[in-house]
């Protein structure tokens, strides 16, 4: 099996080289290219108004400056000869669960490789900010290469590709693994106002406290309670519950 990993902390980051771990558990033919800063909370973007910047770190490391969606674009059209049969996104410092899904370079990564046809997989690890960045990437290195395993052997719709998120625990607290929906949180971020040296405004997003649904079957009820949430995320935005009601309206008034 082939692997191309991704991710968006940048080619240097802890959660990169817990991904290769992981990927060599399942096989020696693993892949990097990854972004050569940190590119979070980017989505699915691409660079299309400057050049790509490519930098071979060895055989098969490549690091590019660029996003995620670009780095997977690349892997698959430029650096390998062909395509991968398995995109992995990730390790993420910090969960990438409910709405969260919609910024995150992670996610973007799993849905490029996803557009190109391969089977893709984001996978995020949760912390607590509270107690600085220590992240315990030890569980999802325990415990992402049987999982991926298995998902390797479910057979998904065209645009469909899966999340993963591990819990902020201990590898022998882990509660089991749980199939999810993606959760609902309100927006979290808050604007933090300073001031330059020469007293011109300057400005900071930054995440605050969130509440949300933490109903059961969710992603965050699942992360929040020890289980590894995995979440089957669909790339057909089209709301097929409002179709019909939609068309009775532009009926109605091309009637009238």
């Amino acid at each position: 099996m082939r692997i191309l990993l991704t991710n968006d902390d940048g080619i240097h980051a802890e959660g990169l080289a817990a991904l290769e771990r992981i990927a060599r558990e399942l096989t020696d033919d693993v892949w990097v290219v990854a972004p050569e800063t940190d590119q979070s909370g980017l989505a699915h973007s691409l660079t299309l108004s400057e050049p790509l910047r490519l930098r071979k770190i060895d055989e098969k490391r490549f690091a590019l400056r660029g996003t995620p969606t670009d780095c997977v674009i690349m892997g698959v059209r430029e650096v390998l000869d062909e395509k991968p049969d398995l995109v992995l996104s990730g390790v993420n410092a910090g969960a990438n669960m409910a709405d969260d899904v919609t910024y995150s370079g992670t996610i973007a990564g799993a849905i490029e490789g996803t557009l190109q046809g391969i089977k893709s997989i984001a996978l995020s690890q949760a912390y607590n900010h509270a107690n600085g960045r220590i992240v315990p990437w030890e569980i999802a290195e325990t415990f992402a290469p049987k999982l991926i395993r298995q998902l390797m052997d479910v057979e998904l719709p065209d645009w469909t590709f899966f999340n993963l998120n591990f819990p902020n625990c201990a590898p022998k607290e882990l509660q089991g693994v749980e199939v999810t929906s993606q959760g609902k949180l309100d927006f979290g971020l808050t604007i933090d106002e300073r001031a330059d040296g020469r007293g011109f405004p300057y400005y900071w997003l930054r995440f605050g406290e969130r509440k949300g649904d933490f109903r059961a079957g969710t992603d965050i009820h699942a992360v929040k309670n020890h289980k590894i949430s995995v979440t089957p995320l669909k790339l057909d935005l089209t709301d097929y519950t409002v179709l019909d009601r939609v068309k009775r309206a532009l009926i109605s008034e091309d009637a009238d």
